[in-house]
C-alpha cells in the first residue's frame, strides 16, 4: 500500500470512528493542540486516559463487589471517568458514565453492574480503535507521509 493509499485509509477509519459515535468533536480539537513542537500530544494524552480509565475500572469493580457498597466512591470514581473520557472525546464511553452515575444515584447495585459492564465494553472498543488509528499514523509516518487533518 502506498503512502497516499494510507493516507486515504486513515482519514476513512478516522471518519468512521466519528459516524459511530465513539469520537466526538472534543477528539478533533485535541487534535488541533499537536503541532511540530509537540508531535506526540494525542498519544500521550491518549495513553494517559487509558492508564486512568483501567485504574478507574478496576477499583470500580472492586467497590461494587464489596458486602456494602459505597455509593459516593462509585460516583467518584464514575465522575472522573467520565471527566477523563469527554477530554479525549470518548463519546460511547462518556456516555455510559452517564447513566451509571444515575443508577449510582439511586443505588442501584444491579444497574451499576449492568453499566459498569458496557462502559468497559465502550472503553476496550475505543482502545482497540485508537490503538489502530495511532499503528496506522505511525505506518504513515514510517513511509514519509504526513498525517491528514479531520475538517
Amino acid at each position: 500500500m502506498d503512502v497516499n493509499q494510507m493516507e486515504r485509509r486513515l482519514v476513512d477509519y478516522t471518519a468512521s470512528l466519528f459516524r459511530e459515535g465513539l469520537l466526538d468533536d472534543q477528539f478533533t480539537q485535541l487534535q488541533q493542540l499537536q503541532d511540530e513542537s509537540n508531535p506526540d500530544f494525542v498519544v500521550e494524552v491518549v495513553s494517559v486516559f487509558f492508564e486512568d480509565s483501567e485504574r478507574l475500572l478496576n477499583d470500580l469493580g472492586r467497590t461494587l463487589d464489596q458486602q456494602i457498597v459505597d455509593f459516593k466512591k462509585v460516583h467518584d470514581h464514575v465522575h472522573q471517568l467520565k471527566g477523563s473520557s469527554s477530554s479525549i472525546g470518548a463519546q460511547r464511553v462518556k456516555n455510559g458514565c452517564i447513566a451509571f452515575r444515575n443508577f449510582c444515584e439511586e443505588h442501584n447495585i444491579e444497574g451499576c453492574l449492568k453499566c459498569l459492564q458496557q462502559v468497559k465494553q465502550e472503553y476496550f472498543l475505543v482502545k482497540n480503535k485508537l490503538e489502530s488509528l495511532f499503528r496506522l499514523e505511525q505506518q504513515i509516518l514510517a513511509a514519509g507521509g504526513s498525517i491528514p487533518m479531520m475538517e
